[in-house]
Parts: C-alpha cells; structure tokens; sequence
C-alpha cells in the first residue's frame, strides 16, 4: 500500500448514520475501508466507460434443448479469441445450464461479445459484469486470500 493521506468529508447526519448501518452490515472494520473500496469501484466504472482494459464475467442461462444453441454460444467464444479466459459450465436441470465466462480485453470488445451471446434465441438471463484488472493491488482489508504479491 502508499503512503497514506487523511482528509475529511462533511456529510447530512442522516446520511452518514446510513452508511454505518450499511458499513456494518457489509462487515468493515472502519469508514475508511469502505470509502477506499467505494472509490476503487468508482475509478472501475470510469475505466469501463472510458473503454480501457478490464476483466470480466459473462453470466448466462440457457436452455440447451434450443436446436445448436450450445454451438453457437462455444463458436462465439472462439470467434472472441484471446477475450475469452476460461468458461465454466453447469447443468441446472433437464433444461436449463449455466456458463460462466471469464473475459478480459477492451471494455466495449467484451460488452459486444456479451450482447451477441445475450441476444441469441434460447439465453434466457444473463449478465456482463466488469472490473479492472488492477486497481486492488493496495487492497488491505482480508477476503480470505494470499496477497499475489
């Protein structure tokens, strides 16, 4: 992590008693945790809209019993080339399967990506969620996982 900057925030009362309820829900130890991660996912969303490298997931399900929608979704995936990361697939019930797709790339490449794969007759729900690839690396508070270093 850098070197720390302290500053301070003025907020309506009623305001502020609503982010401790929510903070202490979410289960932060402090209030600067949860403005750093809010500001993380303030930065992510402008990298998303300024179209700049970003990871993703592609959720998706489907009803694999729609005549070649299976093929159409893998030939999508390999039309994507190097977006595409990994796939993971999984069998809800007699009808319905889940894929998850993990994506990297420019931002509008993967939501291209993703609303051809939505659009296409037989996906029922889905959804595209990106992230970058990057701005937690000064990430302090504990998820259960090493540090990468």
């Amino acid at each position: 992590m850098g070197e720390l900057s302290r500053t301070g925030i003025s907020l309506e009362h009623d305001l502020l008693e609503g982010f401790d309820a929510l903070i202490a829900k979410r289960g932060y130890k402090n209030r600067s945790e949860a403005v750093r991660d809010l500001i993380r996912e303030a930065l992510a969303a402008d990298a998303v809209a300024a179209n700049q490298t970003v990871v993703g997931t592609l959720t998706l399900v489907y009803d694999h019993h729609v005549p070649n929608l299976a093929q159409r979704l893998t030939e999508a995936q390999h039309q994507g080339g190097a977006l595409v990361l990994a796939t993971t697939h999984v069998h809800l019930d007699h009808h319905a399967c889940l894929e998850v797709i993990l994506l990297r790339g420019q931002s509008e490449q993967l939501k291209a990506m993703a609303d051809q794969m939505l659009a296409m007759r037989g996906v029922e729900l889905g959804k595209l969620v990106m992230t970058t690839a990057g701005l937690t690396r000064s990430h302090t508070h504990d998820h259960g996982h090493p540090d990468a270093g």
